[in-house]
């Protein structure tokens, strides 16, 4: 059987360079066939989706930094977690993302790689998000600045043991959070960078002069900017005042008016621009269930009013959902759709050296394509050219 063709129409459309208003974007064998005004259809067997005129047709998001969502975690190192993460993101347009870990004993960090490779080895399932690859957060970090991040099972960056950690992950690690002021970090981000793995400075006590020996070495992003490092002074940058100077990192922000200020979240944007923040979400399990207490890292959390913390009171990840966090950016700053497009999907595409497949509505790139309405909430999902969510399906 022919797989058929489908046509979003009439919405607005938006291309790497362009906007198309009232366009069209056909879909064909889980790719985007084309885009304009008025495409020839050519298949008058095609499933025709007509969309009013407000709404907007956007690439799908990528979010390089959650934990879990809908009761499920990186960390549980099972098929079923991943494949739950995996089928509620599209709610929220979000497309595909890397499975994150967290610094907890080494067998369980291990046993979360091994499960993670072989999900990712055994392909996408329709219809939901693709698991690119994993984030390591943590071991290799400052005890100083682990945030939520169990002090216990900190280890020192090792060269070997990464390399161990990397087969153990089928080769699938993409992108590492680590402290560049501990000993032996530099080898392991020289090395990360020779590989083209990410290297994110994060949980990092680092002064700015060991920043910038961190970037020299190779390093290119900062994980979750302002949160977990030492802060901007007047007489140290720190790792904050780094971030914001240096063009050659990329930066995550969780923008959910928790973790930032709204404030500090337009003076990022202004400083760093579309092109150098990256919006995560850094969510984790008690994502998409709310209030109540749950498990991150074997410790408890307390979900209260969209925050989750630990019993000290330490933040610990979010429960935000990406399209959340793209309207908030967009209240926080002022910036365009085609603002949000670069932080969501192009750059994070970039990073991870997928731009050439996601990242953009492009003929040719995979059908990743999320429909907004004109309050940005999403309507509609498309994973590979399959619909992965329809607001219209859940009554």
């Amino acid at each position: 059987m022919l797989e058929k063709t489908i046509v979003l129409k009439n919405a607005s459309v938006y291309g790497e360079d362009q906007i198309i208003r009232q366009g069209t974007i056909t879909i064909l064998k889980g790719k985007i066939k084309d885009f304009g005004h008025d495409v020839h259809l050519g298949d008058k067997e095609a499933e025709v989706i007509e969309l009013p005129e407000t709404y907007h047709i956007v690439p799908g998001m990528i979010d390089v930094h959650i934990h879990g969502a809908a009761g499920a975690d990186t960390m549980d190192a099972t098929f079923e977690a991943l494949e739950t993460i995996a089928k509620i993101l599209p709610q929220e347009g979000t497309t595909s993302f890397l499975a994150t870990t967290m610094t907890q004993e080494q067998s369980k960090i291990e046993k979360a790689l091994e499960n993670a490779g072989l999900f990712i080895e055994a392909g996408q399932v329709e219809g939901t998000a693709e698991t690119l690859g994993i984030h390591l957060e943590g071991p290799f970090i400052s005890e100083k600045r682990a945030g939520a991040q169990p002090v216990g099972a900190i280890i020192k960056p090792d060269l070997e043991l990464f390399k161990q950690l990397q087969e153990l992950a089928s080769g699938h690690i993409k992108l590492v959070t680590i402290a560049p002021e501990i000993e032996g970090s530099l080898d392991v981000i020289s090395y990360l960078r020779e590989k083209n793995v990410v290297a994110s400075i994060g949980h990092s006590d680092a002064t700015y002069e060991e920043v910038v020996k961190g970037m020299k070495a190779g390093a290119s992003h900062v994980t979750h900017l302002y949160n977990g490092m030492r802060g901007l002074h007047h007489r140290e940058p720190g790792v904050v005042g780094a971030a914001l100077l240096h063009d050659e990192l990329t930066t995550e922000l969780i923008a959910d008016g928790i973790h930032v200020r709204p404030e500090l979240i337009s003076l990022t944007f202004k400083q760093k621009g579309n092109e150098k923040v990256v919006l995560v979400t850094d969510a984790m399990r008690a994502k998409c269930l709310g209030d109540g207490q749950y498990d991150l890292g074997g410790q408890e959390v307390t979900v209260q009013k969209e925050t989750a913390t630990l019993k000290d009171g330490t933040l610990a990840g979010s429960i935000i959902k990406m399209n959340t966090a793209v309207k908030n950016m967009m209240q926080f700053t002022g910036c365009s759709i085609s603002d949000i497009i670069q932080m969501t999907s192009a750059n994070p595409a970039k990073e991870l050296n997928i731009f050439d497949r996601k990242g953009s509505l492009a003929p040719g790139k995979d059908a990743d394509i999320v429909v907004l309405d004109e309050d940005f909430e999403v309507v509609m999902t498309f994973c590979k050219g399959k619909i992965a969510y329809r607001r219209d399906d859940e009554a």
